[in-house]
């Protein structure tokens, strides 16, 4: 099974994309699931991010089945949480809300969730979740200005993203790194080569 198997990410993000590629792992296919993520009442976010990538994976199943592209495909699909004590913060869009989300994390301590699933060929399926803990230094008016200036915070998860200029505000951090730009390469490469998947094949021809 494992020689012609077939990858099917269960997502849109050019940085789960770019994750996987870095440790020589090619999508056969991009099936971007949309999913309502608004949070059910006091749902906590560990299991927002759990029940968003299960149901991203579910929603690419149906999807590959009517298009005929399940047989021997892994589905792989996340979602990523940031959340400052309980409270979930969004996806931000709006600069109002990039600016909100800043507010709250400048100088204190947060946590990032993401939720991994797969569905294997058998339709079995897997699930982690990973946590990593970031501490933001205390932004400066400056800063906080020329971040929200800047417009890398559109469609980022806590509007920030810590693998572009907003690595400079990290003081701290406990935990996967990855994890916090969107996919945990070491838990994702786990499920997969534990499932099956070839996740090995292509190192031999990467070059530095």
């Amino acid at each position: 099974m494992a020689d012609n198997a077939k990858l099917i990410l269960a997502s849109g993000s050019p940085r789960r994309l770019a994750l996987l590629q870095q440790i020589g792992i090619e999508p056969d296919l991009l099936a971007p699931a949309e999913a309502d993520e608004t949070p059910e009442k006091s749902e906590a976010p560990r299991s927002l991010a759990k029940r968003l990538a299960r149901t991203k994976a579910e929603l690419a199943v149906e999807s590959m089945k009517r298009s005929g592209n399940l047989e021997n495909s892994y589905i792989l699909a996340a979602d990523t949480v940031v959340a400052a004590g309980k409270r979930i913060l969004p996806k931000a869009e709006l600069l109002d809300e990039a600016a909100n989300c800043l507010r709250l994390l400048s100088g204190r301590a947060h946590r990032v969730y993401t939720g991994v699933t797969l569905i294997t060929p058998k339709n079995t399926m897997r699930h982690k979740l990973v946590e990593t803990r970031v501490r933001f230094k205390k932004l400066s008016k400056e800063e906080f200005e020329s971040y929200l200036a800047s417009g890398e915070w559109r469609g980022k998860a806590g509007g920030y993203a810590i693998q572009g200029i907003a690595g400079a505000f990290i003081l701290k951090l406990v935990g996967s790194y990855t994890n916090v730009v969107g996919l945990p390469l070491y838990e994702t490469a786990s499920l997969l080569g534990g499932e099956g998947y070839p996740v090995h094949p292509n190192w031999v021809t990467m070059t530095g």
